[in-house]
This record gives C-alpha cells, sequence and structure tokens, in this order.
C-alpha cells in the first residue's frame, strides 16, 4: 500500500554494495511491492512490475520491466499511466491467459484521507508487456459504502481447458480500517476484462467478521477452473477460534462453497511482531487439481516460521502444517515476507526474508532471501538455500507499508524470485534467477535506463526499418508469437542500419536490438 513521500525521503542515506543479484528498478528513493510473471506460451518472456516512486505530483505510479531472453537482458522502464492525474499507484499484480495476453491489476487513487476516490483497474498487453492499454475500472472507492474496498488487489486468471477458461478473478479488502464489519471481495470478469461485477466471498456463517481489519483474501484457479480464496476470520458466534477460511466456485463466481482450512487457526496476532510482513499465500498444483496449499507464518516454536499446509482432496481435509524453514528451532530468529509457486510438474518452491544470520530476533536485524525446493511427490523440502547474494543491512526504510511482499515464478525447474531491498541505501527491486539447488544463473546486473541513444524510424513502418545508434551488433525482429522473422549477422559494430521488411505480414512486431552497451525492445507495427 501507498507509502508516505515525506518519510521516504527522511529515510535515504548512501550505504554500496556488490551484487550479484539483478536490480531491476534502480529508483533513488522507493521502490515496492514487485510480481512477476512467465508467459505459458513462451517461458523466455517475463514481465516484472512494482510501484515506484516518479516525482512530488504524482508520488508512486506502477512501472513496469519485461525480458524476451529468460531475465538475462531486460527492456527499458514503462510506466502505467494514472486513471487522475493527481492519484497515486500501487499493489500491482499480474497474470498471463492462455492466449499469451498479459494483464496486470493495481489501485490508482487519491490516497487515505477522505474523502478517497479512486479504485481497482486492469490493464492489458498483447505484446508481452512492452505495452499497455487503456484500464478498465474493476471495483471503486464507493462501492461498499465508505469501506473503500480497493486495498490489496490480487489476481488470478484461469488457464484450464474448462467452459471457464479465460475468467479473470480480481480480489481485494477494505482500505478503510474503522468501519466494520469487515469483507473480501472479488471482482470477476468473464469477457477478458472488458467489464467487471462485484461480490462479497464471506457469508452467512463464514463472515469474516469485525476483530480483524484486513481481511485480505488469497485467489488461485486450479488446473479444472475451480476457483479458491482464502480469507482470515474471527466471529465468536461462528468459532471462538480465528480460523483461515475457504471460498471456491466451479461455475465463474456464480455460486460458493465455503469451509474452513482444516483446524488452521491464526497463528499471529495482529499485535505480535508488528513490523513483520505476515501475510500468508494459497497455492493451486498445476499436476493436480486436488492439490492445494497455504503458506503462512506461525510461532509454534515461538519464534516467527514459515509453515506449510496442505490438501489432496480441494481442500476438504488439511494436513498438519509443517516447517519450512531449516535453520535451528527456537533459536530467537524472525522470518517473514513469505511466497511460493508450483510449477506446471507438480515441483514447490517457497521463499521468504531470512534473519537466521542475522544478530537477533527482532525485525530489524540483518536479513537474506532465502528459498525451500520441494520435487513432485516428495515428502520433504531439500536443504533451505540462499537467494540474495549477501546478507542485506537493515534500514529503516522496511517498517514503512509498500514493501510487504516479494513475488517467485518456478518454470522448468528455474526460480525466478523478485524482492526489494535496501542494499543500496533506498528500496530498490531485486531479480535473481537460480536452479533448484540455489545455483545462480542470471548475473547480469541492469544499472540503468539509459538506452534511449538508439532511434527507429519510421513507426509504423510500411518498406524499411532504420536503425540509427552506437555500435549496433545485432537486431531480430520477431512477430508477436514469438517467431523470429528476421535477424542480422552477429557482431556487425555499425551506427546504422535498415531492415526491409516488404512482404512482412501488416501486425505489431518486437524489434530487439544489441549494442555494446545495452539491449533494447521496442514495439514496432508494420503497414504494408
Amino acid at each position: 500500500m501507498k507509502t508516505y513521500l515525506t518519510t521516504i525521503i527522511c529515510l535515504i542515506f548512501g550505504l554500496h554494495s556488490f551484487s550479484q543479484n539483478t536490480n531491476l528498478s534502480d529508483g533513488t528513493v522507493f521502490d515496492g511491492e514487485p510480481y512477476v510473471a512467465i508467459n505459458p506460451n513462451d517461458s523466455n518472456n517475463i514481465v516484472v512490475a512494482w510501484m515506484g516512486w516518479v516525482n512530488v505530483a504524482n508520488q508512486f505510479q506502477i512501472k513496469t520491466k519485461t525480458s524476451f531472453d529468460a531475465g538475462n537482458s531486460w527492456s527499458n522502464t514503462g510506466l502505467i499511466p494514472h486513471v487522475v492525474s493527481s492519484y497515486s499507484s500501487a499493489d500491482p499484480s499480474i497474470a498471463f491467459n492462455n492466449n499469451g495476453e498479459v494483464f496486470i491489476s493495481y489501485i490508482d487513487f487519491t490516497g487515505t484521507t477522505p474523502p478517497v476516490t479512486g479504485g481497482v483497474y486492469l490493464v492489458k498487453s498483447l505484446d508481452g508487456g512492452l505495452s499497455w492499454g487503456n484500464p478498465v475500472s474493476v471495483i471503486n472507492t464507493t462501492f461498499d459504502g465508505t469501506k473503500w474496498p480497493i486495498d490489496r488487489p490480487w489476481m488470478a486468471i484461469d488457464r484450464s481447458t474448462a467452459s471457464t477458461q479465460g475468467t479473470i478473478y480480481v480480489t481485494s479488502m477494505n482500505l478503510n480500517r474503522t468501519n466494520a464489519p469487515f469483507n473480501p471481495y472479488v471482482s470477476i470478469s468473464t469477457n477478458n476484462g472488458v467489464t467487471f461485477s462485484t461480490s462479497y466471498l464471506d457469508t452467512t456463517n463464514w463472515l469474516a467478521g469485525s476483530a480483524n481489519n484486513l481481511p485480505m483474501p488469497s485467489p488461485i484457479v486450479s488446473s479444472t477452473g475451480v476457483f479458491y480464496a482464502s480469507y482470515p476470520s474471527f466471529v465468536v458466534t461462528q468459532s471462538p477460534f480465528a480460523r483461515l477460511l475457504l471460498a471456491s466456485s466451479d461455475d465463474a463466481g456464480t455460486t460458493f462453497t465455503h469451509r474452513a482450512v482444516g483446524n488452521i487457526i491464526n497463528p499471529v496476532p495482529l499485535t505480535n511482531f508488528p513490523d513483520a510482513k505476515k501475510a500468508g499465500l494459497l497455492l493451486s498444483n498445476p499436476a493436480n487439481a486436488s492439490h492445494i496449499a497455504t503458506i503462512g507464518l506461525r510461532t509454534t516454536n515461538g519464534d516467527l516460521d514459515v509453515f506449510l499446509t496442505e490438501s489432496f482432496d480441494a481442500g476438504t481435509t488439511w494436513n498438519a502444517p509443517i516447517r519450512v524453514n531449516d535453520d535451528p528451532i527456537s533459536n530467537d530468529r524472525m522470518q517473514d515476507l513469505i511466497w511460493g509457486d508450483f510449477d506446471n510438474d507438480g515441483d514447490l518452491v517457497i521463499t521468504w526474508r531470512d534473519r537466521r544470520n542475522g544478530i537477533d530476533g527482532t525485525y530489524s536485524a540483518d536479513s537474506e532471501i532465502y528459498a525451500a525446493y520441494r520435487p513432485f511427490n516428495a515428502t520433504q523440502f531439500q536443504p533451505n538455500f540462499r537467494l540474495s547474494s549477501l546478507l542485506i543491512p537493515y534500514d529503516p526504510i522496511l517498517t514503512s507499508s509498500g514493501n510487504d511482499f516479494m513475488s517467485v515464478q518456478l518454470e522448468n525447474d528455474i526460480i525466478h524470485a523478485v524482492w526489494g531491498d535496501p542494499r543500496n541505501g533506498h528500496l530498490n527491486i531485486w531479480f535473481q534467477k537460480t536452479d533448484t539447488q540455489g545455483n545462480v544463473l542470471s548475473l547480469q546486473e541492469i544499472s540503468s535506463d539509459q538506452q534511449s541513444e538508439i532511434k527507429i524510424f519510421p513507426n509504423p513502418a510500411s518498406s524499411s526499418i532504420n536503425i540509427q545508434g552506437k555500435k549496433i551488433l545485432e537486431a531480430t525482429l520477431v512477430d508477436i508469437q514469438g517467431k523470429e522473422v528476421f535477424k542480422t549477422s552477429n557482431n556487425l559494430n555499425v551506427d546504422e542500419l535498415q531492415i526491409p521488411i516488404e512482404g512482412f505480414s501488416n501486425g505489431t512486431y518486437v524489434l530487439q536490438i544489441k549494442t555494446y552497451a545495452s539491449r533494447l525492445y521496442k514495439k514496432v507495427i508494420i503497414q504494408n
């Protein structure tokens, strides 16, 4: 959620460390809430979005970067325009559909001081994340009186082959923390994001209640098209315990079924560990539609530890929680900032911010990003390993909102992780690609966006595309399906280049240019 600019500026100071992780954002003030997604039709196409400070007038805006070579190089930073110029943006979430179209949901609003206006919006890209269409309203602040039901939108898209294929689900919760009772919301589109309808996720006997003013839902869609969302609940007339509840629908939200997630109670009261990022996550296994799981923090051993709870019968019964982090039990070290992902083969990775090598058990201990991997059908996780390339010194900026989540995607046994950390003295977004043993596969640092020295014209083009720049080594033209239609020879080392395009089909293409200094991806349109 939105972080106040004055707080951020006061917290900036110099701290510079060498790193093997890729700095995606390279912001000079604050970048937070990163999300990563991989194209199901092209694992080389990766899109990352985050909320980044732009200027005093606009405060925060959603920023994006795209890779077409599996994260080895990245496009220039893109910006999602504000719906209203004075708004500020936060909380991006990304999802692809089966056609390779990619969507971002996000908040664009006035802030938390009444009167609050704005809402959750959705944008779509047809070119792998290089450019984005006009925003569509998902839900606005007036939907439920003054509860402002637009906070922390998460998105899931049905990529099954069922009749519900393509359905887009965006969940949210109340931004107003004082207007009880509190509810989780779901906004649903069955027309590819053109329009949305919204309803409560909770219902009679399955209410979120008034005690917890943060009933954040976590949505997933199974490989057979069943939608699930978990949300916390504490209503004594329903149960004497704070519980995690599960809503599910197999008809695109027309009807819902509710149940409790086993005997799971809320293990970490909101008043305990106040600075820790304690939100959990619901996951679905693409290789087994009946296998769903929830990851969260528990204080079973006195510390904040990462736990996994699983159901193998679509949420009817749940196994006992198992501890994921393998540092010594009850060692007075706090873990938080969890995320996780199943790949298409059913392998599982869970990631978190780890303080086992910090000096004490407080939130302000130095930290690292860790991961645990479990192959499909295995009963235990392999030993934990580190994703971040160094022990990250604590910075007070981490107590601010806007850095409550990291994100990870597991694809073809490769872990693609993004997170925010302050190793450079300000909160930046870092990218790391490793295998499932923790061996680093991506070492290239993206230090800036200064790639605008390359000129491409005309665009749209009819007979040829001209490129001007310094020391152009290679140019490749790829169609919207990812097929390479033109490529120069390697190591040209020229300052001007012309690509003939007569006879090419009309449409949108991606031009990839490699120079000694950088790589550039540019959308071009051919109109013969």
